[in-house]
């Protein structure tokens, strides 16, 4: 299973960016999937999380800003970042959660896309 991750940038405090994650292979079902931000000289925290059957969380720090999504037929998991703040600015990477046919369960992260947030 690879993953492939877009729509970070650059955007102005108060603004928006989308954040998509697409899972690509075969043999495999997806049974969780979740975004992690880690900033320059600090630790890697989950953001937001979402279940197979589609049960969400979050971070306090993005409650009511951030929204984790899925699209099943897709293998995609999406992060809507809303009203965001100078603090949001990281690498935000994905993780997908699957059973392999041959893997059996296993993670696999994605590669990492940059949000900076100007104040």
């Amino acid at each position: 299973v690879q993953l492939q991750a877009s729509g970070g940038g650059l955007v102005q405090a108060g603004g928006s960016l989308r954040l998509s994650c697409a899972a690509s292979g075969s043999g495999f079902v997806i049974h969780g999937m979740a975004w992690y931000r880690q900033a320059p000289g600090k630790q890697r925290d989950v953001v937001a999380t979402i279940t197979g059957g589609g049960r969400t969380t979050y971070a306090d720090s993005v409650k009511g800003r951030f929204t984790i999504s899925r699209d099943v037929a897709k293998n995609t998991v999406y992060l809507q970042m809303d009203s965001l703040k100078p603090e949001d600015t990281a690498v935000y990477l994905c993780k997908v959660d699957f059973i392999g046919v041959r893997s059996g369960y296993d993670t696999v992260w994605g590669q990492g896309t940059q949000v900076t947030v100007s104040s």
